[in-house]
């Protein structure tokens, strides 16, 4: 697939270094040459030094004849404009675009053939807004990604000491709850992955990946470690776009805070929100924190752009008594280092947003796709097609199916049904197939197994 992103920045980087090793032509745009010989010298594609949404610039990163335009630059107007040349000059098939703002976003006829041509419209503000009220209605859990429209979902969690299946077989998990379908797809030990089988044993401190109709999670997470109580208390740092979404999301069911220094955001908010409190003031205010009873809080969410005052204020929170603490982490060089220490859980915007891409970027009927373990896993939902004679899988029992290496389905959605995958399950054609995959390396390969031709022999 020949395709052009244009926007070398983080999401743009992280998106070609993904799609690269897959067998596509990746040409990236961006008018700072610096990170254009960066990216050049690191990964097998094209760079362009210009201004994306210029035409001239466009036709000499082959928009002649590519596949797909994938415009996410930091600026909303040149991403658009971009779309509209790409679809005005070059007829290009597919236009994705990443739009931030959300006065853009408020009416559903803008984006369109007849008004602006954007196929996709990618808003990263509201896919770590989603990414984030999972975390928090699933207390415990490392990252949750949801399949089938929410009704199965991926989670991942650290066994704990003194979980009821730590230093257990994963065949006990049936034996534990009779009544609960799930399946481990993967586990991640000292950042090594573990195919899972039926004999293997469950340490502390392992980071399991699990399957499970949505309605049965919580009772496999309470298995892997103590249930933790649902949160009540949550501090917000930072009243920016997520944290305004954010909370305007939660505000109903939590106590909410949001703590946001300047003053004129402070007043927008306050007459935004209905039940949520806005404190001026900085969230590296030990003061502060303490006058708000930050060791009451459940959550502490530090969700400012600056990474520092991110870990700063989290690490300070945690300090002070908060149960638990999140924060936006941007640089993916940071990630590593601070989540699982003091801070629980670090988010990183570039990795959601990039699921989005995926889902848009992948060959075959894929319905969603998810990076996981910061990119180094992925999981994803693909719609079997055809028959016995024109599918690989279709009429093939899971058990019989030629998998790539390091790869396992974990599930499959029938309908309304969610089908915990096993050896003796039958593929039907329409059926959303969910797989793990240990190493991305295995996407492609995954994608020439569901593509259903005229005929196999």
């Amino acid at each position: 697939m020949k395709i052009i992103i244009l926007g070398a920045g983080q999401v743009g980087g992280t998106l070609a270094e993904h799609l690269a090793g897959e067998a596509n032509d990746i040409t990236i745009v961006d008018i700072d040459g610096e990170r254009l010989r960066s990216l050049g010298d690191r990964l097998d594609i094209r760079t362009v030094q210009g201004r994306g949404s210029f035409p001239t610039v466009l036709r000499q990163a082959g928009a002649d004849d590519a596949d797909m335009l994938v415009a996410v630059t930091s600026s909303d107007e040149t991403n658009m404009m971009a779309c509209q040349v790409a679809y005005t000059l070059f007829n290009t098939p597919t236009k994705i675009a990443r739009v931030r703002e959300s006065a853009y976003l408020v009416r559903s006829d803008l984006f369109s053939n007849e008004a602006i041509p954007i196929d996709v419209l990618i808003s990263p503000e509201q896919v770590v807004t989603n990414y984030i009220k999972r975390l928090i209605e699933y207390p415990g859990a490392l990252q949750v990604v949801d399949f089938g429209d929410g009704k199965a979902q991926l989670v991942a969690v650290r066994a704990y000491y003194g979980g009821p299946l730590v230093g257990q077989e994963l065949r006990q998990i049936r034996e534990h709850m009779p009544s609960v379908n799930a399946r481990v797809a993967a586990i991640f030990r000292r950042n090594r992955a573990i195919l899972p089988r039926g004999d293997t044993v469950i340490e502390a401190d392992d980071e399991v990946f699990f399957i499970a109709a949505k309605v049965h999670i919580r009772a496999v997470i309470s298995e892997l470690r103590r249930l933790e109580d649902s949160y009540k208390r949550i501090v917000i740092a930072g009243g920016g776009n997520i944290g305004e979404r954010l909370a305007e999301a939660i505000e109903s069911r939590y106590q909410v805070k949001i703590i946001e220094m300047s003053p004129a955001r402070c007043r927008y908010l306050s007459d935004r929100l209905d039940s949520a409190i806005v404190l001026q003031g900085s969230a590296s205010d030990k003061d502060l924190l303490l006058e708000e009873n930050i060791n009451e809080t459940d959550i502490f969410l530090a969700l400012t752009n600056d990474d520092e005052a991110n870990i700063m204020s989290s690490l300070l929170a945690k300090r002070l008594g908060a149960r638990k603490v999140m924060s936006i982490i941007n640089n993916p060089a940071y990630v590593d280092l601070v989540q699982g220490g003091e801070i629980d859980v670090a988010i990183s915007p570039q990795l959601a947003t990039i699921g989005s891409l995926l889902t848009h970027v992948r060959r075959g009927d894929i319905v969603t796709a998810h990076s996981l373990r910061r990119g180094a896993a992925e999981a994803i939902e693909v719609v079997a097609h055809g028959d016995s004679r024109s599918s690989k899988v279709v009429g093939k029992a899971v058990g019989k199916l030629n998998l790539p290496s390091g790869t396992n389905i974990g599930a499959i959605i029938r309908d309304e049904q969610v089908l915990i995958a096993n050896d003796d399950i039958v593929i039907e054609s329409g059926d959303h197939v969910i797989l793990f995959l240990v190493d991305k390396a295995s996407v492609r390969d995954v994608e020439l197994l569901f593509q259903a031709g005229l005929t196999f022999f």
